[in-house]
């Protein structure tokens, strides 16, 4: 599992070589009264940069409104000359083509030439077509009838549907700009909390700015604002941070009650994956309470836990931050972590990593209490049963380790844990009616709450099961 990495560049748009079209020959004076012949086959349009685009939109022959060939004369013209790619130049399409490797610096400029391109050459193609259909009608016709569709800012959207909700949310969520003393950084995104400026987004997004970096919030009508970090909580992947000079105005998104989410509900998550702002995407709720312990894949990062909200809505580097909308356009988690099929194991590793249908969000609740600690007092406070748990897989549940972090002990004196009998050995396998079957799971859990809250544990010692009653303490900061 692992949490998005923003630093990644976004990578150069696919190039690909044109396709060949076989001309068809030029047709021989037709009888009189006999039909049009058989159109060619169209030409598809392809992505590719500089002379072969030209080539390509200049073969489409005049342009519809300048004088053109009579019927039949030497219309369609022959096909383009065929371009040597890489070092082959030779042999059939694309046989030797290489695809040319990024220009320093161009993160999105490769992406937006490509679909310029492309456009423009489509735009030929339609043309080249459409005067040909024209010049080889029969003459009957004296004129055109077109029905146009009506502006599209015309069209209303209703409030319940997707399109409605993406109109109101979009102008309340913002792409993060994240630089650190070292020049490295990324991009993510967050949304308006309150109309005082504060913008609620994930730890891993701000982090390398936190310590005298540069931070910077873009909004959907591309008005950009300084930023800075005003508290994080590592453990919770939530930070909150605050627009400087920030206009008047703000509109926070409404947050709703992740408790009473279902699994099948609607899901919209808007974000900025790899680096494409104000993206929307949809899905369902595809689980609760799902334990999740994620990081960055840096390596150096500790690790967050969350009892996640799972979506197949498409989440990917660059949504993390973003809001997780129900179908009624109410915030009910934050994006925060993806499970990659990427051989490198996460977002950080040498695979490219993307979605496969596998999202997590932090529970608005939880985001939400941890948001108002932190503008608060500017650091998170964590409830805890004062006892080291080891985050090994197959132990059957949240085992209680012999020793602590550094050699210390692993039930702290008169802590939650001691006062309630928990020994070194124990294994948790239920906090309440939910079961645990690890240590991240008992530490998601645990952090659903607040400090004070009392908590059933279900434990076992020497074969035997025991339930006892604890009160939760706290601790501040990250440690």
């Amino acid at each position: 599992m692992s949490t998005e990495n923003e630093g990644t560049e976004v990578p150069p748009a696919p190039s690909a070589p044109p396709v060949p079209v076989d001309a068809p020959a030029a047709p021989a004076p037709a009888p009189q009264g006999a039909g049009p012949d058989p159109a060619g086959q169209e030409p598809r349009p392809a992505e590719h940069h500089g002379a072969p685009a030209a080539s390509a939109a200049s073969s489409m022959g005049t342009a519809p409104g300048a004088a053109g060939p009579a019927h039949g004369g030497d219309w369609p013209p022959p096909p383009p000359a065929m371009p040597a790619y890489g070092s082959g130049g030779g042999g059939g399409w694309g046989a030797s083509y290489q695809q040319p490797a990024p220009k320093p610096g161009g993160r999105r400029g490769g992406l937006v030439a490509g679909i310029i391109v492309a456009a423009l050459v489509a735009g030929a193609v339609g043309g080249g077509v459409g005067y040909w259909a024209a010049e080889r009608g029969d003459g009957s016709s004296t004129g055109s009838t077109t029905v146009s569709a009506s502006n599209p800012a015309d069209l209303k959207r209703d409030k319940g549907t997707v399109a409605g909700i993406a109109a109101k949310a979009l102008p309340s969520t913002v792409t993060i700009e994240a630089e650190g003393n070292s020049g490295e950084g990324g991009t993510g995104t967050g949304f308006v909390y309150d109309k005082q400026g504060h913008i609620l987004t994930n730890n891993h997004v701000v982090a390398e700015a936190a310590d005298g970096g540069k931070l910077s919030a873009t909004f959907s009508n591309g008005k950009k604002y300084d930023a800075e970090v005003i508290g994080k909580a590592q453990g919770y992947d939530v930070a909150v941070i605050k627009l400087k000079n920030a206009p008047d105005g703000l509109k926070p998104l409404t947050l709703g009650n992740s408790d009473q989410v279902a699994v099948g509900d609607s899901t919209i998550a808007i974000g900025a994956p790899f680096g494409l702002s104000n993206t929307v995407t949809t899905g369902i709720v595809s689980a609760k309470d799902r334990p999740v312990a994620s990081s960055d894949g840096s390596g150096t990062s500790k690790a967050s836990y969350m009892s996640a909200l799972q979506t197949d809505a498409s989440i990917n580097p660059g949504n993390s931050g973003g809001p997780l909308l129900d179908g009624n356009g109410n915030v009910i988690g934050i994006n925060s972590a993806i499970q990659s099929a990427s051989s490198g194991g996460g977002m950080g590793g040498s695979g490219q990593s993307g979605s496969i249908g596998l999202g997590f969000a932090i529970p608005i609740n939880q985001a939400k209490m941890v948001a108002q600690q932190l503008i608060k007092t500017g650091q998170p406070v964590y409830p805890v049963i004062g006892a080291s748990v080891s985050l090994e897989e197959g132990t059957g549940g949240a085992k209680i380790t012999e020793q602590g972090a550094g050699g210390s002990a692993a039930v702290t004196a008169n802590g939650p844990a001691d006062k309630a009998g928990l020994k070194p050995g124990d294994v948790i396998t239920k906090l309440d009616d939910q079961p645990i079957d690890s240590g991240p799971t008992l530490i998601g859990q645990i952090w659903t709450h607040k400090p004070g809250d009392s908590v059933k544990l279900t434990y076992t010692r020497d074969g035997k099961e025991h339930t006892v009653d604890v009160t939760l303490g706290e601790r501040k900061g990250d440690s």
